[in-house]
């Protein structure tokens, strides 16, 4: 390793990165040149960083030239150019997240294994990452809320966590993590359109501190007339559940109340704790458990139509990565949750019972079946209730989605069905500590691919506020509004999760996978209709088969009842990948001068990629990607329309783009095509100096 020059200003400047791919045939590994403060340190630990995800690989050398203050140019001399990692360098280099030492290392339990191994088998889809969002109404002060943010990440470990970039599942925890707050001022972006351009971003729980914190508006402090606030808050479930976001909302406002601090030292027990606890359980009583009580793979598992393969499909999941998820949602009122609550004790059942029950029922007509047939579906158990002392207030990833099976028998009654439910869970309570991955291990044939993982029922769970905690911010002249979340994408193909409202009624909201599955707004509609009807003729003298007649006779009012039960599916699905709209910020000013193509950032909003428009001075049109692709091949696809345009092409971004665009460049590449410059950003770069480097990358391409 070789360095002619290295600087000693500080790290924490901002860096700006152009990568040149070079002349053809590309033979030659790409040369990164460097703007700003050169540390050779940030460099080293990068690279660092890339062995430890790269174990296979080689031990990359770099060699540094200097070509003035500020001015470097890097070139990795290990390895052939298809090898060399520059985009995740060139993201590393830019990325300037404060974080302190790893103070521990952690085997993380199979649970969360199985959903790193999902997610990082899906990329770009969002898999496993949850948003959940607020109203904050009356003053709120900016600074208090950064700084009680910052208690919250000083005393909860799983803040300060990490995945380790490294062949064996790790976790690591850091003695320091700076929280990741954004604050956008009032009227400077929609809402909405936020809200989805961070749930396009995704996060990664291999960069420490696994919750982001997004803010539109806030403040003045001293107001009593200030706007509502609406906070988003987003994290990965390989570490937080939507239980544990709520519990770190009750310490977030604690710590606003005490002027942005928290009394005492570190949460115990914490993330270390339970991951020592999970390490120490005898699995042979629960193999037992499961040798018995696993589903048959054969069991009916989805009461949705099969949707039929389109055009239209294969165009919205470019390489076969691209999924639209389909949302929809079934309310009941409060009379109706009541009526359906006091049913269900009456049996000794609940409310997340009757949900099940109706579920299986659904699941048993689909098979159309006049005979007992076996059903199956998973169920979210809070992973709480395990003997660790401490688990109910612990944050962190315990909300484990297990499979449930029972056979629903036409001749029998549905309060029977509701015991079978009932006592089934309670067995499978004792094992919530056990992960399905074990389970299918201990269970199927090694030589069986695995089953489809048909649907998931989920019953919230949510704490709420102490009544101390409100009358306290109340006296501030603050309410905080019930949290909602927005309902991540998971393993399963239908998800669905009930909470209640503040009303008092059931919501069941339900996400599915449009590309697989059809009808919903049927199936969601007869859902509300069992629902609201099991009250009123589900008792020990009707039969399942009776009740299941009940509802064909309303099949022709069934647009009615759906209506009147609130059900609804979204026109507007959720697409994740595939169809990237672009925005032109600024045409060209010239016939063929190119385009700069900026790609988008959750950390700078709309507002930062307008301003860069204004303060550049080239030729070349500028256009905004929509939303930024996580998989190479898609943003291949939606870059090929500007390719077509005729003139060169600079691909610009702040720092987690640079990975998935180098590959782009590569993908370029191979088809024959010139690949284009890559100019990334950190997030804190000035608009005027990141415009003036684009328009010299411009101009050496043109």
């Amino acid at each position: 390793m070789t360095a002619s020059h290295s600087s000693h200003t500080s790290p924490d400047e901002p860096m700006t990165v152009v990568v040149d791919p070079g002349e053809p045939p590309y033979d030659t590994p790409a040369v990164l040149e460097l703007r700003g403060a050169m540390d050779t340190g940030r460099l080293e630990a990068a690279l660092d960083r890339i062995a430890a995800r790269l174990p296979d690989g080689p031990r990359w050398q770099h060699r540094i030239t200097y070509h003035g203050p500020g001015h470097h140019t890097v070139r990795l001399t290990t390895g052939t150019p298809g090898d060399v990692p520059v985009g995740l360098l060139a993201d590393l280099l830019t990325d300037l997240l404060p974080v302190g030492t790893v103070i521990r290392t952690l085997t993380p339990s199979p649970l969360q294994r199985e959903l790193m191994a999902d997610a990082d088998a899906h990329p770009g889809t969002g898999r496993h990452v949850e948003q959940l969002t607020w109203v904050w109404h009356g003053p709120l002060d900016p600074e208090r809320f950064t700084a009680a943010w910052q208690a919250l990440f000083d005393r909860e470990s799983v803040l300060r966590a990490a995945f380790a970039d490294s062949p064996e599942p790790r976790i690591v925890l850091h003695d320091h993590v700076e929280a990741d707050v954004v604050r956008l001022p009032h009227g400077t972006d929609d809402w909405a359109a936020l809200v989805e351009r961070d749930r396009r971003r995704g996060l990664d729980p291999r960069r420490p501190g696994p919750l982001r914190v997004t803010v539109l508006g806030g403040g003045p402090a001293g107001s009593v007339t200030a706007p509502p606030t609406r906070v988003l808050l987003t994290y990965h479930h390989a570490l937080l559940d939507d239980f544990s976001a709520r519990l770190l909302l009750r310490g977030f406002c604690r710590a606003y109340l005490a002027d942005g601090r928290l009394p005492g030292g570190e949460r115990r027990p914490d993330l270390g704790d339970h991951a020592h606890w999970i390490a120490g359980q005898d699995t042979a009583a629960a193999r037992e458990f499961w040798s018995w009580a696993a589903p048959p793979p054969d069991a009916a598992h989805s009461p949705l139509p099969a949707a039929e393969a389109t055009a239209t499909t294969a165009v919205l999941a470019p390489g076969g990565t691209g999924a639209v998820t389909g949302r929809a949602r079934l309310r009941l009122t409060a009379a109706q949750t009541a009526r359906l609550s006091a049913w269900a004790a009456t049996w000794g059942s609940t409310e997340s019972g009757a949900l099940q029950a109706a579920w299986a029922l659904l699941l048993y007509r689909a098979t159309g079946s006049a005979d007992a047939e076996a059903v199956r579906f998973s169920v979210a158990l809070s992973g709480r209730g395990i003997l660790m002392e401490g688990a109910e207030r612990l944050p962190g990833a315990l909300r484990n989605p297990l499979p449930m099976s029972v056979v629903v028998d036409p001749r029998s009654s549905v309060p029977r069905l509701l015991t079978a439910l009932r006592d089934r869970l309670l067995d499978m309570a004792a094992y919530e500590w056990v992960s399905a991955g074990q389970i299918r291990a201990w269970t199927e044939a090694p030589d069986r691919p695995p089953g489809p993982p048909g649907s998931l029922v989920v019953f919230e769970s949510r704490p709420r506020l102490l009544e101390g905690v409100v009358t306290e911010l109340a006296a501030q002249g603050v309410r905080v509004a019930l949290p909602e979340t927005r309902g991540a994408r998971t393993a399963f193909p239908v998800t669905l999760v009930a909470h209640h409202h503040d009303d008092g009624g059931l919501v069941v909201n339900v996400s599915y996978d449009r590309a697989r599955f059809t009808g919903v707004t049927d199936v969601l509609g007869h859902l509300g209709r069992l629902m609201r009807e099991l009250p009123r003729v589900a008792d020990e003298s009707t039969s399942i088969a009776g009740v299941l007649e009940l509802m064909a006779d309303g099949d022709a009012a069934h647009a009615d009842s759906a209506r009147d039960a609130g059900a609804r599916a979204d026109t507007d699905a959720t697409q994740e990948e595939g169809v990237f709209p672009v925005i032109t910020l600024r045409p060209a000013r010239d016939s063929g001068a190119g385009i700069v193509c900026l790609l988008p950032s959750h950390h700078n909003p709309r507002r930062c990629y307008d301003l860069l428009a204004r303060s550049y001075r080239g030729p070349e049109a500028l256009v905004l990607l929509g939303s930024l692709p996580r998989d190479p091949r898609a943003m291949y696809t939606a870059l090929r329309p500007l390719a077509d345009v005729g003139g060169h092409l600079v691909l610009a971004g702040f720092s987690g783009c640079g990975e998935t665009a180098y590959e782009t460049a590569r993908l370029i590449m191979a088809a024959g095509g010139r690949p284009p410059l890559l100019v990334l950003a950190a997030a804190s770069t000035d608009a005027d100096d990141f415009a003036r480097l684009l328009e010299a990358a411009a101009r050496r391409t043109g």
